[in-house]
């Protein structure tokens, strides 16, 4: 579940810590719960990221529709 602090998450501080975090899985050496925790957290972020692209997407696609529309009416 993404906790109120992930809301306020920017994409580019959540994509930096979904990066640590496949780092450190990567790497092992982690117990078993540890790596549980790494990937519910890695999990986390990756929504995060995934909302942000998705809106980023939703603008795009408004911005040129808006644009084609200009031009077909111009």
């Amino acid at each position: 579940m993404t906790s109120k602090t992930d809301e306020t998450l920017g994409y580019e501080h959540a994509r930096d810590e979904l990066i640590e975090v496949v780092r450190r899985l990567e790497a092992g050496g982690t117990t078993l719960e540890e790596s549980l925790a790494l990937w519910e957290r890695g999990e986390e972020l990756a929504k995060v990221c995934r909302t942000w692209l998705e809106g980023a997407r939703k603008r795009l696609d408004a911005a040129l529709a808006e644009e084609e529309g200009a031009e077909g009416s111009g």
